[in-house]
């Protein structure tokens, strides 16, 4: 397997580095430098100018307003755009929930939903995990009984990233609580994060922020026409839905990126005398680092390889399981190091908006979020699908057992 780029790759690399150095804007670059928390106008001006470049949806297909890429082209871009870095496409619209939409949904909903996902008019979130059906996401409860020409639901869902922001969730669903088996009896809903019943409800991390929330259904009616496929079939359009999700959980060009800032910051601050970077346990923890996430960046190639043999597959790649476990610990390795760097600095930075405190910060302010990053990143080992069921699945779909 040939897993070099060809010369017009490498072209094609190179016009969207300079699009990246050309059009960014400089608050955005430096906000997602400094936390990577982007806020919500800084999302919507960043999507408009990848919308109207025709990149909002890498992965899309043309015909749903898409750039037609390949797999290598749309890795190469999304490796870029983390590197640089700039904010990636809203993932809940644009990775999440509309290729379900343009793959299993009917014409209405695509010519409805899609248009609006591309240029981020509607913010979506995603409504999976519930207390007590998280890991185990088969045992969801939230109810949605068909009355007529709507579905009522009742439930919650937790850890709802950025539903503060959302105009839209997509739901999994209980529709038949009788299935001889649990995930039989799960649909996929569109639901208006308008409707009359909903309310959200921040969740405050570790880490200071409010990221996630509590979302709960009271009597939420849902028009039936919200149905995505068929009903009782939701979890398999979950299923296709996380396949996407955990190959961007790799995030290597994140970790590239953060693996060049440690270098960079190591080489500036002190122990015992001398610069960090030349102190030799430290140079072969990172040096381990950047071989694990040559590694990575090898197994994401072959896994790009392979969609490219097979664009019109609906079933993820297992492999993609690997790269969502070994991508997380990466990035879990990452904000460790950082943390080592930045040793009594790496005190939250207490002024910080995003943290919403008002003390002075103890150090440079390079070193504001190396904590709070340090106890977000804790989370990347679960979500998508934890560490655990993914080498669950590598048991069964790769070795067979």
């Amino acid at each position: 397997m040939d897993l070099q780029l060809t010369d017009e790759q490498r072209a094609f690399r190179d016009d969207v580095r300079t699009f990246f150095q050309e059009n960014v804007p400089d608050d955005i670059r430096e906000t997602m430098v400094d936390s990577g928390h982007p806020s919500k106008e800084q999302f919507q001006r960043w999507t408009k100018i990848l919308a109207e470049k025709g990149w909002g949806a890498p992965h899309w297909p043309e015909a749903y307003g898409g750039t037609g890429w390949g797999p290598v082209e749309q890795y190469i871009f999304l490796e870029e755009l983390q590197a640089y870095p700039a904010p990636a496409p809203l993932p809940f619209g644009v990775n999440m929930v509309a290729p379900v939409i343009y793959t299993f949904g009917n014409e209405q909903q695509k010519q409805k939903y899609l248009p609006r996902i591309l240029d981020l008019t509607d913010w979506w979130c995603q409504g999976f995990s519930e207390p007590g059906a998280g890991s185990d996401l088969a045992s969801l409860k939230t109810r949605a009984v068909k009355e007529g020409d709507h579905y009522v639901v009742n439930g919650q869902k937790t850890w709802t990233t950025l539903a503060q922001h959302a105009d839209w969730i997509f739901c999994l669903v209980r529709t038949d609580p009788d299935a001889d088996k649990l995930q039989k009896g799960i649909s996929f809903l569109l639901i208006d994060m308008k409707s009359e019943g909903i309310t959200v409800r921040p969740i405050r991390t570790v880490d200071g922020g409010v990221e996630v929330n509590e979302v709960f259904f009271d009597d939420v009616k849902v028009p039936v026409e919200n149905l995505v496929g068929q009903e009782n079939k939701g979890w398999d359009y979950a299923k296709f839905l996380l396949g996407n999700e955990r190959t961007n959980i790799a995030r290597i060009g994140m970790s590239k990126h953060a693996a060049k800032r440690i270098r960079e910051l190591a080489g500036i601050e002190q122990a015992g005398g001398r610069p960090l970077i030349e102190d030799r346990r430290f140079a072969e923890k990172l040096t381990a680092l950047e071989i694990d996430l040559k590694a990575l960046e090898i197994t994401q190639m072959r896994v790009v390889a392979d969609d490219a043999k097979n664009p019109d597959a609906k079933t993820p790649n297992p492999a993609s399981s690997i790269l969502k476990i070994k991508g997380s610990e990466i990035q879990q390795r990452c904000t460790d190091l950082l943390m080592e760097v930045m040793g009594p600095y790496a005190a939250p930075r207490q002024h910080d908006d995003y943290l919403g405190h008002n003390e002075p910060p103890i150090g440079p302010d390079y070193a504001a979020h190396a904590a709070p990053s340090y106890f977000n990143y804790r989370k990347v080992s679960i979500y998508g699908g934890s560490n655990e069921i993914q080498k669950n699945i590598i048991a069964k779909a790769v070795l067979g057992f």
